[in-house]
């Protein structure tokens, strides 16, 4: 049976992995800092690879990463790096991997400075989803914003790497703190009206 429901992206009807996560993830107001960092480290494993690429093995990752615990990944040694570039299941790149230990030790850091990395990163929009007014097709939504090049150089002065502009509007649209579904989306109403 055809799904007749209308979304931003366009997905294929057999991809449920794919809808599933636009329909229930994608754009969803966050202030987990776990799933926060979990974003962080997976839209830099994207850079340069599909969304879908990622999502595929994305329970990998969960399982390669702790759980996205930040401490646990913080501590990880030469001898767990060597593990994960030997773990088919993720993406096997060095500058990848070390990143994400890298950037799990400089978001405790601000966790300490903030009290939480959530209320750090929605500081930047005062804690409001900036809602806006999709009306053209995906394809032609900004790769990247103001916000996200102000939030790219912090996090990139502060010593995290693989958050350059891109990347990061990407993450502030997985978490939510960027609404771009589509007016005629199926799942428009539900970034908006979610709060945590």
């Amino acid at each position: 049976m055809k799904d007749k429901k209308t979304r931003c992206w366009n997905i294929a009807d057999d991809d449920e992995l794919m809808k599933n996560y636009h329909d229930n993830e994608w754009g969803r107001p966050t202030h987990d800092d776990r799933d926060i960092f979990e974003a962080l480290i997976l839209e830099g494993a994207q850079a340069g690879l599909s969304w879908r690429t990622i999502l595929n093995k994305r329970d990998n990752y969960r399982k390669a990463f702790d759980d996205f615990d930040v401490e646990l990944v913080a501590s990880y040694d030469e001898k767990k790096v060597e593990e994960l570039l030997n773990n088919e299941g993720i993406v096997r790149n060095r500058l990848k991997i070390d990143s994400a230990i890298k950037n799990a030790k400089v978001f405790i850091e601000i966790q300490k400075e903030f009290g939480s990395f959530d209320k750090y990163i929605w500081g930047f929009v005062d804690g409001k989803v900036v809602e806006n007014d999709r009306k053209e097709s995906f394809d032609e939504m900004p790769v990247k914003t103001d916000l996200s090049d102000k939030i790219g150089k912090d996090l990139k002065k502060r010593g995290m790497s693989f958050v350059g502009s891109t990347i990061i509007y990407s993450m502030i649209q997985s978490i939510g703190i960027v609404n771009d579904h589509k007016k005629n989306c199926c799942q428009s109403w539900r970034a908006s009206k979610l709060r945590y």
